[in-house]
């Protein structure tokens, strides 16, 4: 099963779901705000992509940390910074046994898809 993490009002979170839901794909949404995210799930997700990828540097909240942290920024502090704030967190992120990504693109999508028909 495919699950996306995201955020219930993020425009591109919205426009992936209703992508899934027009590709009657199966999925399951987990909104990090609401539904949390733990230690365990961004270092699994940082094995399977190079960390920078999920911090997401347009954010508001991003701007909101420090010039020195930023600037100084290793995986663990941003994994910690994601876990703190989940708005730190790149989305929506896709997860299932064969796929994962970061982001969204239809293109990178469809191509997801027709692998798998």
């Amino acid at each position: 099963m495919l699950t996306v993490y995201g955020i219930r009002s993020c425009d591109t979170c919205r426009k992936a779901r209703k992508f899934l839901e027009s590709k009657k794909l199966e999925h399951q949404f987990h909104d990090v705000r609401d539904d949390g995210i733990d230690i365990q799930m961004l270092e699994r997700w940082a094995d399977r992509v190079d960390w920078h990828q999920l911090l997401n540097k347009r954010s508001l909240t991003w701007r909101k940390v420090s010039e020195v942290d930023r600037n100084d920024m290793s995986r663990e502090k941003a994994l910690a910074l994601i876990l703190d704030q989940p708005t730190l967190l790149k989305r929506p992120v896709f997860e299932a046994d064969s796929y994962f990504a970061v982001g969204f693109s239809e293109k990178r999508f469809g191509d997801f898809l027709a692998k798998q028909s």
